[in-house]
């Protein structure tokens, strides 16, 4: 019975959600369990968690039942742990993690990496930044040795079940998808510049063409929106039989009116411009296929030609698509060539 009772107080009371600072008073004989330093305004501690003794909450943190923090770990103001959410590790070093994140349904964050070179009782961290939402199923590893550490930074999202391991840096304002899996000492971020409104996609990143989810989500009208595409098509995506430098084709774009005297538009001229000012590293290079060549615009303005054979588009169901010569080629099931002419073709 003893033993049962025992077992008991390592829990909290599961009748109600109660401020650490009440708890801290009536259950002071469970500081192994509760960390009594940890007595901010406004926390509300679910049944059933469990938060160590070298554990700091800020004030207005939740935390929903059955979940837990270990170890050396600080949670901002605000911050809210889901149910079977586990944060932090009884290893050496520490786990911060800023203001106002959200940390899904058993997620793991701030545990030991799966680095066979990690040394048992050396210290390891992880840091994160504010306003973070970490989805269920998560894991995200501390580093593999003192040195170094594991970094998140503000304002991402990270969908279920993705996996960040130790070492990695993660910079603001980014997008995981469910089942991203990031290796160890992985670094996220653009080495050149995004030109205003744009995307970029691939290993070795190319322009992608304008971000148009992002502009609706921003207000953009229709009529601005058209115009961007339009001076993006003639900036990156010309027909001319004789192809003008990057610099012609911005200074071309200047001089038309119609779109260069809509606001947006010129601030996407000019933060390509700014982009190639000294000191500068230029922007990521697009490519695209026309008239029987690929062009490739380079991240110092200049261009890139070159001739192409064919490039095999789809093979469906015994139906295969090229291009070549500046046409389409389909070869259809029955033996017949269906030709069509292409003018350009952004490549993804």
């Amino acid at each position: 019975m003893n033993s049962l009772l025992k077992a008991r107080e390592r829990v909290f009371s599961p009748l109600i959600s109660s401020s650490i600072r009440s708890l801290s008073s009536s259950l002071s004989c469970k500081s192994s369990y509760l960390s009594l330093s940890a007595s901010a305004h406004g926390v509300s501690v679910g049944p059933y968690c469990t938060v160590g003794s070298s554990v700091k909450l800020g004030d207005g943190c939740k935390l929903y039942p059955c979940s837990h923090i270990f170890g050396n770990t600080e949670l901002g103001d605000s911050c809210v742990l889901m149910t079977g959410a586990v944060v932090g590790d009884e290893l050496p070093g520490y786990t911060v993690i800023g203001g106002n994140n959200i940390i899904g349904h058993h997620a793991v964050v701030g545990v030991k990496c799966q680095d066979l070179k990690y040394k048992h009782g050396d210290e390891c961290f992880l840091c994160i930044g504010n306003n973070n939402e970490i989805r269920e199923f998560c894991s995200i590893h501390r580093s593999s040795k003192s040195s170094d550490k594991t970094v998140i930074g503000d304002n991402n999202l990270i969908m279920g079940s993705c996996h960040i391991a130790h070492d990695c840096k993660i910079g603001d304002r980014n997008i995981f998808a469910n089942n991203t899996l990031l290796a160890g000492h992985v670094i996220v971020e653009v080495s050149q510049d995004v030109p205003k409104y744009m995307m970029v996609t691939g290993e070795r990143a190319e322009l992608r063409g304008l971000n148009l989810e992002g502009l609706r989500r921003n207000g953009f009208t229709m009529s601005e929106m058209k115009s961007l595409r339009a001076a993006y098509r003639k900036i990156f995506m010309s027909t001319e039989t004789v192809p003008l430098s990057l610099d012609e084709r911005l200074t071309k774009m200047e001089q038309n009116q119609e779109l260069y005297s809509i606001p947006a538009v010129g601030a996407m001229l000019q933060s390509i411009r700014d982009s190639f000012a000294e000191g500068r590293r230029g922007i990521y290079v697009s490519t695209y296929m026309s008239d029987g060549k690929i062009r490739t615009y380079m991240s110092d303005g200049k261009i890139n030609e070159r001739n192409f054979i064919w490039v095999l588009l789809q093979y469906v169901e015994d139906v295969s698509t090229y291009m070549s010569d500046g046409k389409i080629r389909t070869y259809m099931s029955d033996g017949k060539i269906n030709e069509r002419n292409f003018i350009w073709l952004l490549r993804v």
